[in-house]
């Protein structure tokens, strides 16, 4: 059986990447769910709350995450805005040309 301590710890690692608004509301249906379902562990108890939690989070927007949207999203850079590496150039692939020259 879990103690009481075990479940409110774990409340309190679900509802840590909650926004405080959404924090409190969580806490409150979480509270409602576990009295209701009457579990008898810790393992129980996250089985019911951590869909719950899904429903109460709402991920951050690609803009705060700096995460790109698509390919013509991303910053300007000369690794990006250069030739391609190896790119053809007269000394590209010398080694290769020159290995098997027919001897006359």
């Amino acid at each position: 059986m879990a103690t009481s301590y075990e479940i409110d710890a774990l409340l309190a690692e679900l509802a840590a990447s909650l926004a405080p608004p959404q924090r409190a509301a969580f806490e409150a249906a979480a509270h409602a769910a576990l009295e209701a379902t009457g579990c008898s562990g810790s393992g129980a108890a996250y089985r019911v709350l951590a869909p719950l939690q899904r429903g109460y989070w709402d991920p951050p927007s690609d803009r705060s995450t700096n995460a790109p949207h698509g390919i013509g999203s991303r910053q300007p850079s000369k690794l990006t805005d250069g030739p391609p590496i190896g790119a053809e150039n007269p000394r590209t692939g010398a080694r290769d040309r020159n290995r098997f020259r027919a001897v006359e």
